[in-house]
Parts: C-alpha cells; structure tokens; sequence
C-alpha cells in the first residue's frame, strides 16, 4: 500500500526538525500534523489535495482571506518599486501608525515590532520604565506570546473543580527558570474580590496588568463590563499600567478592538495578527507621555530589533487597515459569524447538547455547557471531550479548526463564500457521530 504524501514528508521532516515542524503548536501527532500545499480566501489544501474550509486562520491573523489580492499587490509594489529593509526612517512608519491612531483612540504614540511576543515583551518593559516597579499581573487563562516571564500558567487540566484547593502555576514546559515566575502574581477574570485583594495588598509594587478583555486561548471568555471598569478604576488609583492585549482582537472584533467594544481603554495596548491578513507584523502603543519613556536618552526604555518596522510588513498593514477602515468588511465578517452560530446552534439543540458561545462573532468560542463561562476555571467543567470529538470528525468532513475548544472559530471575509447548507449538515453529521462515540464510551 503506498504511502500519503502526508506520510512521506512528515517521516521527511522528522530527520530535520523536532516533532517534524517548525513550531511546536504545528504538531497533531504523526500521522494527523496537516501539511498545507496551498491556501486562499477562506481555504487551504493539503498536500494530498484534500480542501478544507478554514476556521483556524493561522491562530486569527487571516481577517480578510488567504492571498488577499489587494494587500498582496500593495506588498509586491513595495518589494519591487522602493525595497524592503534600510535600517533607517521611512514615511510609511508614521503612515501606519496614524491609520492605527484613526481605529484606536487610546494609541497616541506606538512603536513597531515583528510578533505578538515581541509586542508584549516591548509594553511590559515600557510599563516598568515608566513606573519604576517590577511586579506584573497576568488574569488566568490569557496568553501573552512565548517568552519566559509570560510563559506560566495555571494548571487547570489537572486541577480538581470541585475540590478547595487552587490550581497549581506551572511553566509551560522545560527550560524556563524558576526564577522568572518571581515577579508575576495571577489573578481570576470576574473575580472581584482577588481583584480588590491584589491592589490593598501589592498596589506599591504592580507595574501593569496584563490581559486579553476577550481571552483568545480560553474559548474567548470574556471580562464584564463593571470588572474591567473596575480593574481600569483601580490601576488609574494606583499608578498601575492597564496594559490590554489585542493581538487576537485588534481589529478583528471592531476596527478599535476589545477596546471600542468596551469603551475602556489601556494605558498600553499590543497589536499583531489581523493588522497585517498574514504578514508577520505587530505592535504597541498607548498613551503619550507613557511611550515617550522608549528613546536612546540616558536611562531611557531600549527598543529596537533589525527587522521592527520593515517596509514588507508595514506595506501590508497600511493596505489591510486602508480596507478595515473604508469597507465593510468587518461588518460582513460579524454577519457570517452570527450566521455560522445560529446554523451551529441548531445543530447542537438538535442533538440534545448544552451549549454556550461565548465572544463577538469575527472569533467566537464553543462550550459544550448551560452557560457561559465568567473565567478559565470554569472552562474546566465543560465538556471539552465531547467537543474535541465534534471538531476532529468536523476536520475529516473538511471544516478545518482547532481541535481543543479553547480556540476561538476565527471569521475572515472570505466566508461569506461558504455554503452554510453545506455546513450545517456536515456539522449535524459530525455531531451525531461524536455523540454516538460518548455513548459507546
């Protein structure tokens, strides 16, 4: 019997790199880790040629579609006509951030960076420069790129719901010292009383708090309006940085993000993903007189990095907000999610299942449970098994996503193209068999 393609270059890949590929969240195991031989609009192929419609997007950047024409053509003139990297100014860089500034309100001065990571890692740094304190909190469940300070969580897999005892803070895996977790403190999303604990006790030392209002690897679980009002009061009282990540949300869930949903803004906000439909681009920004510690002054917040603001990504941002900003693009994009809700919805109410959305509908999460969950802890009691289940027959029919339901489903212009009959009933198969499995069970 001869072997898949998939087969043959994953044995292929595994003499070169570890687990076969080139970042560990790539892997599904070796025979499952999907090879993509092509990918446009709201589709990719595999390299045995099989299409799926996809619900991943790359982790979200994909807010337009795969090979967006017009933000493609804005990055081959850049390459072609003017170049790619100097090391010096351009007048792109400015151009950029004042179409960001235009979206986002709470942006008066912003600098660039190449990932999410590298976003984070330039507004913690700035928040401690401006502060001159060293502690920083992170709400349970948010993730905030892959560098060792942020790289620790709470241990909810193995923590017991029903028991007393907290869950236990664990590194997210090997190499990581000890010694990076000392300056990070936790705190529970919704949860008023820690929240007020945190500040009576540690307000003296708590440069910023970090958090995702619309947390992008728990599900989108989200914080209420009168908590994150709350948690704004309590960081303008004390001279504590509000910093909101919105490298998930930024210009995904509105042109302004989490933030002009809530109408609550940040005193340092990052940006990545849906800034550039693709292109490897980020960064942060806030308030003035908070940026204006970054400079080469004495003493002065270091940022830089040879790649940070190259003309590649900044072309393909200035032409993917240029369209944010005078189409309706994410109005369709809202519109096709709540329409791939409503036919999901039937399909789990037909099948007897509790169910719960949770998130706006351009990167919405799936609960299998009668509400929806305030925090990551209770996302524990849901009934993830069974959605694990759903979502691996829902990839054998071809609807490409996240097999762990603390992934959004991420929305991209392109599915306004999708045939939701289609949808529906491959859903309403897979459904059905997923339960059929639980019970045999």
């Amino acid at each position: 019997m001869s072997k898949t393609r998939q087969a043959v270059l994953m044995a292929d890949a595994l003499q070169h790199m570890p687990q076969g590929v080139a970042e560990n969240y790539r892997y599904w195991g070796d025979d499952r880790t999907v090879f993509v031989e092509s990918a446009k609009g709201c589709r990719l192929t595999d390299c045995d040629g099989k299409t799926y419609v996809d619900f991943r997007l790359g982790y979200g950047p994909i807010i337009l579609g795969y090979r967006d024409e017009r933000v493609d053509q804005a990055v081959i003139e850049q390459i072609t006509q003017r170049g790619t990297l100097s090391g010096f100014a351009t007048e792109l860089d400015a151009e950029v951030v004042k179409q960001v500034k235009a979206l986002c309100p709470n942006v008066e001065k912003m600098r660039f960076a190449n990932s999410g990571t590298e976003a984070v890692m330039g507004a913690v740094r700035t928040a401690r420069g401006y502060t001159g304190r060293e502690r920083i909190v992170i709400v349970e469940g948010c993730f905030h790129g892959l560098y060792d300070e942020m790289m620790w969580k709470s241990d909810i897999e193995n923590w017991n719901p029903h028991g007393t005892s907290e869950p236990t803070i664990i590194p997210f895996g090997g190499g990581i010292p000890e010694r990076a977790r000392g300056l990070v403190d936790f705190i529970v999303l919704n949860d008023f009383e820690m929240l007020e604990r945190l500040f009576e006790d540690h307000h003296q030392e708590l440069a910023c708090v970090l958090l995702e209002p619309i947390i992008g690897n728990a599900g989108s679980i989200a914080a209420s309006q009168d908590w994150l009002q709350r948690l704004r009061d309590l960081c303008t009282q004390y001279g504590t940085m509000l910093i909101i990540d919105e490298v998930k949300a930024g210009f995904r869930v509105s042109k302004g993000g989490a933030q002009e949903i809530y109408g609550i803004h940040a005193d340092l906000a990052t940006y990545a993903k849906a800034m550039g439909n693709g292109y490897p681009v980020a960064a942060f920004g806030g308030r003035a007189d908070v940026m204006d510690v970054v400079g080469s002054f004495r003493g002065g917040v270091v940022h830089g990095g040879t790649y940070t603001g190259n003309l590649v990504a900044l072309s393909a941002a200035h032409a993917t907000l240029k369209i944010l900003t005078q189409t309706d693009a994410l109005k369709t994009i809202d519109r096709v999610g709540n329409q791939i809700q409503a036919l999901l919805g039937r399909v789990f109410a037909a099948s007897g299942i509790d169910f719960a959305f949770a998130g706006p509908p351009a990167m919405f999460g799936i609960h299998f449970t009668k509400e929806v969950p305030s925090n990551y802890r209770d996302w524990r009691i849901t009934n993830s098994e069974l959605y694990r289940a759903f979502a691996w027959k829902l990839i054998d029919y071809g609807v490409m996503l996240e097999p762990d339901s603390r992934e959004p489903w991420f929305i991209c212009e392109s599915h306004q193209d999708v045939d939701l009959g289609w949808l529906e009933d491959v859903a309403t198969r897979a459904m059905q068999e997923a339960c059929a499995e639980a019970v045999r069970k």
